[in-house]
């Protein structure tokens, strides 16, 4: 079980940081990385719209069920009604039966995540995306336990050392020699187990 790297991309698609921990991948030159990183980037926000629509069952049954009048689920409307388009409407200038609007029956889950894990027979990636738009990227071995853990001290870290740094300016490389020095203790303490 072994951790290979870990990247570090800014919210507009640039490499702030990039470590590699253990020799197993192949070496990747500055210019590839910055296009790896771009290039997950926009990866990633395709993916975060390509999450499919999930159909709501209404009180009647299945989605070839045209009387269904109740919901169950809240309208999508701006106005942020909770009843269905009928009740809402006012009653009447609809067909009978068509009581459920499309944005009722087919709504998207929150929030959307884009891509999550790449795996191939080498190593695995993961990506961990912070609210704001940080992404981070760990190359691990297939094998590799406890994925989402790691990933979440590396945050932690990532949070405690650079963030809280009165010197570091936001969405620049990092440079930070304590978090340098925990993110490397720390990794060479899971690559020796």
């Amino acid at each position: 079980m072994t951790i290979f790297a870990l990247i570090i991309i800014n919210k507009a698609g640039g490499l702030i940081y990039n470590r590699t921990f253990h020799e197993g991948l192949n070496k990747v030159s500055t210019n590839d990385l910055l296009v790896l990183a771009g290039t997950f980037h926009g990866v990633h926000a395709i993916t975060a719209r390509l999450n499919p629509l999930k159909h709501l069952q209404g009180a009647g049954g299945g989605p070839g069920n045209r009387n269904s009048t109740s919901s169950t689920a809240p309208s999508a409307h701006p106005g942020g009604s909770s009843s269905n388009s009928a009740a809402a409407g006012g009653g009447g200038g609809g067909s009978a039966g068509s009581g459920m609007s499309a944005q009722q029956l087919y709504q998207r889950p929150d929030p959307p995540s884009g891509l999550e894990v790449l795996e191939t027979e080498n190593f695995r990636m993961q990506c961990f995306a912070t609210l704001t738009g940080t992404k981070f990227l760990l190359f691990t071995d297939t094998t590799q336990a406890n994925v989402d853990l790691t990933m979440r001290r590396v945050y932690d870290m990532y949070a405690d050392y650079v963030m809280k740094n009165p010197f570091y300016q936001l969405e620049m490389p990092v440079r930070c020699d304590m978090f340098d020095r925990k993110l490397g203790s720390y990794i060479r303490e899971i690559n020796n187990r």
